[in-house]
């Protein structure tokens, strides 16, 4: 699986946002040369702010750039713990701001709502996809052993719903919707940000293996499809 992955590595904080930005912002112009409309998708947590910010103010075609999320805690989005929240504070600033930003929660919808309006807009399949890891292996919400974690992997609907009660990455937050593998594979780019030595401890241990219930981060380089850029920073 390593000649899926792509690992690279820089030498601070700094030098990593800007370059996981600059990746991004290439990803995204060529998937505009090739289409009218390019749909970006974004991992939430408190990792990838830096780089979010950082790609707000690039040189991006943004009217015509689709941002919706990988996966939501079943929150609203203006909740201090939304990943909508975060997007919108980090990314949705300066010339960004003109993209459209799709979130998977609105007022008035039943989760089951939410997800069925989540597969519609994913009818326009993710051209970008900007993941994160925990340090149990999880991505997107996505948790090592959850419940109902097989059905999600093998869904054909781009989300779903899922109950992460049990899980202790996940912390208080666990009814959530998630990208699935069906949702990843049409992309034509995929990311993962992490930094610190755990986390790249975890992946160096989830490139040598293929239980995807063990690390579900596994999925972001097993699914078939385009290879995975890891971008990595101390």
């Amino acid at each position: 699986m390593r000649g899926r992955v792509e690992f690279r590595e820089h030498a601070d904080a700094e030098t990593w946002a800007e370059a996981a930005a600059t990746a991004i912002a290439y990803a995204l112009g060529e998937a505009l040369r090739e289409r009218e409309r390019a749909r970006l998708l974004l991992s939430g947590g408190s990792t990838p702010a830096p780089v979010y910010r950082a790609l707000s103010g690039m040189d991006i075609d943004w009217p015509r750039v689709d941002v919706a999320l990988v996966d939501e805690r079943w929150l609203m989005p203006d909740d201090p713990d939304a990943n909508a929240r975060l997007v919108r504070e980090t990314l949705m600033q300066g010339p960004a701001a003109a993209a459209s930003f799709q979130s998977l929660t609105r007022p008035g919808l039943s989760i089951e709502d939410a997800v069925h309006a989540a597969n519609l807009h994913a009818n326009q399949a993710a051209d970008v996809v900007v993941l994160g890891m925990g340090e149990d292996g999880h991505t997107a919400s996505l948790f090592p052993r959850m419940r109902g974690l097989d059905e999600a992997i093998a869904s054909e609907q781009p989300y779903v719903a899922v109950d992460t009660a049990g899980c202790p990455g996940a912390g208080r937050f666990a009814r959530r919707i998630s990208l699935t593998p069906a949702g990843l594979a049409p992309a034509h780019a995929r990311f993962l940000l992490i930094r610190g030595s755990s986390k790249r401890a975890v992946f160096e241990r989830a490139v040598d293996g293929d239980n995807v219930r063990e690390l579900p981060v596994r999925l972001a380089f097993t699914t078939p499809g385009a290879g995975l850029q890891v971008h990595w920073a101390p």
